[in-house]
């Protein structure tokens, strides 16, 4: 009776029981599923689980009697399951408890079919149990089967919507935590997601993302808009755009950053995915390295000049005067103004105050404030941004930038402009500056040394130059004497120049006739050193002899100035390490280098030796010195005596 009230269905209730189960979704859906089977085969006990590996399962879903179970977990051997999770539908009318004694005591019939993947793998299964004989016809089955269809499409979802997550949980992970920054931003650059390293460069929080445009991260200067825009035309275009440079300011403390940055639209043209990394430290070091190279090939430049502090050559009081000025004004930073006519050494006494400062391990920068025009000077002193002007094809830095930290000598400094007085008179004051075309204030730490040939005060009086400037330049004013005041040093700058040039233009010289010695101590030297190098050049190359000559037609024409005997006698003080050449008559010629020899190595406390040495200063050899003294008779206690 039982057995044929179980196998009658109906038609109508089937179709009722699977709209019902269709209905369901998600977590309800599995509950529902056996309910409606149980129903649907007139059976007690229902249930539906999910394989955990191939000796267990778990159940989704129990139903007894007319109401839902707990869920548990249940081994599979000694089972019917068992045999189902392997692929089988299973059916048993009757005589289930005497096949499985110790798993289905107190049952009669089962029913079990497995859920099956589209790939084939057993996902889990659904089955049915009751105390009584359990027969079906061949429509339950099939009702069974399609539940049973339906229950492991609902698995498959849920296996793939898990994946889905562990996927997305996993490149999360990777979006958030990538050394590499990411944004997801509008073609019009507001920001939809940024990663954890996307946030930290660019200094933002939480609170920042909502509203937040890229493009308003980048520096109000022609260089990065330029940049900025570039970029976001070739994304408005549906372009990928690799590996370009953009300049940005950090929201957090508005410093500014430079980034790589990649970009690929989505092809829906709503976003675009980006991708940048912060190249802030190599683009400096880049600059920097640039700036080394600007400022090493400015010094290249200068070496080449063999501009240098020995050739500061001379005992003269005057110079003597000079060079103690250099020593005390040296350590520290004060401003010195240099003064003296054209060719006197104005450069040799900056870099000798360059040289014994603190500053001499950094640069030494130059400019002859006229040898440029009158509109390039600003830009050659603080440099220009890249279309500050026609001709400005790329950013430059100036003299004050590639100064920073040293000297900077501003030679000529008479002649500048009124206008760029204002703004060196600001350097002065402030140590700041703006490069031409940029509204950016750059801070520096310049010692200043400025050089004139002219008459600043006269140049005050007359207008020509701002007299707020001038007291600033003169802190420790240095005036130089001119070589027609130093003819005692004559002498001593013809060996030096000698040397310098004999072998350069491939003469031998042993040393000089005394007429030109005299001829050239008369001379008045309107261009003064310079002009005297020039002439010792000029006379070595046309000269045949051992004996240096230099024909009168050679000096200019100019009234004698009055030679003093020191600077006669000291003349023949010339050939380092030999005997003099010049014959003049021994008492005068033995009185005057002894006198003349004394007051140099009084002047370097007897020092004979080393770079301010007597002898350098003199122009001999040491050993030709102590020869030379001993034969005057020079000696320290000796020259004690009144």
């Amino acid at each position: 009776m039982a057995g044929s009230m179980k196998g009658t269905d109906s038609l109508d209730d089937m179709q009722i029981l699977a709209r019902a189960a269709a209905l369901a979704r998600g977590d309800a859906l599995f509950p529902a599923l056996v309910q409606n089977v149980a129903r649907a085969l007139n059976a007690s006990e229902a249930l539906v689980s999910q394989a955990i590996d191939a000796a267990h399962v778990r159940t989704l879903a129990v139903f007894v009697h007319g109401a839902p179970e707990p869920n548990y977990e249940y081994e599979l051997a000694g089972t019917p399951c068992a045999a189902v999770m392997q692929g089988e539908t299973v059916h048993h009318v009757s005589g289930l408890a005497e096949q499985y004694p110790h798993t289905a005591q107190g049952y009669e019939g089962y029913y079990g079919v497995p859920l099956t993947a589209a790939d084939g793998e057993v996902l889990g299964h659904i089955c049915v149990y009751d105390a009584s004989a359990l027969e079906l016809t061949e429509r339950q089955k099939l009702f069974c089967d399609v539940f049973a269809g339906r229950a492991a499409a609902e698995l498959q979802r849920l296996r793939a919507e898990r994946e889905l997550r562990i996927s997305e949980d996993r490149f999360r992970d990777l979006f958030d935590e990538a050394p590499i920054a990411y944004v997801h931003e509008g073609v019009d650059t507001r920001f939809i997601r940024a990663n954890r390293t996307a946030m930290r460069v660019l200094g933002l929080c939480d609170a920042d993302l909502p509203n937040l445009y890229g493009k308003h991260l980048v520096p109000d200067t022609p260089e990065a808009q330029a940049l900025a825009h570039a970029a976001l035309e070739s994304i408005g275009r549906g372009n990928d755009t690799a590996g370009v440079l953009v300049q940005l300011k950090r929201k957090s403390d508005g410093k500014h950053i430079y980034i790589q940055w990649w970009s690929r639209p989505d092809p829906s043209g709503a976003f675009t995915r980006t991708m940048f990394i912060d190249v802030t430290e190599r683009v400096l070091m880049e600059r920097e390295q640039k700036r080394l190279q600007s400022q090493n090939r400015y010094l290249q430049e200068e070496i080449k000049s063999v501009h240098n502090f020995d050739e500061i050559i001379g005992a003269s009081p005057g110079l003597l005067r000079v060079l103690e000025n250099v020593r005390r004004v040296a350590p520290t930073d004060a401003t010195v103004l240099i003064c003296g006519e054209t060719g006197t050494g104005k450069e040799l006494i900056a870099r000798a105050i360059h040289s014994a400062g603190r500053r001499a391990d950094r640069p030494f920068i130059k400019l002859n404030c006229a040898a440029l025009p009158a509109g390039l000077v600003e830009s050659e002193l603080f440099g220009h941004e890249k279309g500050a002007f026609s001709g400005a094809v790329q950013k430059r830095e100036g003299r004050f930038e590639l100064a920073n930290g040293g000297t900077i000598f501003l030679d000529e400094i008479g002649e500048l402009p009124l206008d760029t007085q204002a703004k060196l008179l600001r350097v002065l004051q402030e140590q700041e500056f703006e490069r031409v075309g940029s509204s950016k204030t750059l801070k520096i730490d310049v010692r200043i040394v400025a050089a004139t040939n002219r008459d600043l005060r006269k140049a005050v009086r007359d207008g020509e130059f701002r007299e707020d400037l001038y007291y600033r330049l003169a802190v420790f004013p240095i005036e130089l004497p001119p070589l027609r005041a130093r003819a005692e040093d004559i002498p001593l700058l013809v060996q030096f120049f000698v040397q310098k040039y004999a072998s350069r233009v491939g003469r031998r010289v042993e040393g000089v006739d005394p007429d030109t010695l005299m001829a050239l101590a008369r001379y008045p030297w309107p261009g003064n050193i310079r002009e005297l190098e020039n002439l010792i050049e000029r006379g070595l190359i046309l000269n045949s002899s051992p004996l240096l000559r230099i024909p009168p037609e050679m000096l200019a024409v100019a009234a004698p100035v009055e030679r003093s005997e020191l600077a006669a006698a000291a003349s023949t003080s010339f050939a380092a390490g030999e005997e003099p050449v010049v014959d003049i008559e021994a008492s005068g010629l033995h009185h005057v280098q002894r006198e003349h020899i004394l007051r140099v190595l009084k002047a370097t406390h007897w020092v004979i030796e080393g770079n301010s040495g007597a002898a350098v200063k003199l122009g001999l050899k040491p050993a030709t010195l102590r020869h030379r003294m001993k034969k005057l008779g020079i000696a320290r206690a000796a020259a004690r005596q009144p």
